[in-house]
């Protein structure tokens, strides 16, 4: 079975390294589902839950706030703004996630970050009430 070598990194800690058999990403035009032989990207993640299933087929799951992603055939690197376990997310912490894109949203006049902040808060939203928090 082909894999994938995947990496979850964010400034304060790395959180995963280690084969995938794939990944899913809160990409910035949608969900997204990386499996070995990928077309090579770069792209924008909103924050999100990131769902790797490993080689031995466990899920590991963690939230993040935000980044970038580069995926190549069989590589995928996850720079996040902030990570957190899921087991330490909780309705606080999503609280402050969304105080802060309303922040940003509402100090831009850019369209886009404006349209990307209200996309994430909308995410966000959807996953709190997902997990009951």
């Amino acid at each position: 079975m082909a894999l994938l070598f995947a990496e979850l990194v964010a400034p304060e800690r790395l959180m995963f390294s280690g084969e995938v058999r794939s990944v899913l990403l809160p990409a910035a035009e949608g969900d997204m589902t990386v499996l070995p032989g990928h077309v090579p990207l770069v792209t924008a993640l909103l924050a999100g839950i990131v769902f790797a299933t490993d080689a031995t087929g466990t899920g590991r799951r963690a939230f993040i706030s935000g980044g970038f992603a580069e995926v190549t055939g069989d590589r995928v690197t996850i720079l996040a703004e902030r990570v957190t376990p899921m087991e330490e997310l909780n309705g606080d912490r999503l609280d402050q996630e969304i105080a802060e894109l309303r922040l940003e949203q509402d100090s831009t006049g850019d369209y886009d970050r404006r349209a990307r902040c209200d996309a994430a808060i909308r995410r966000l939203e959807e996953i709190r009430a997902s997990l009951g928090l």
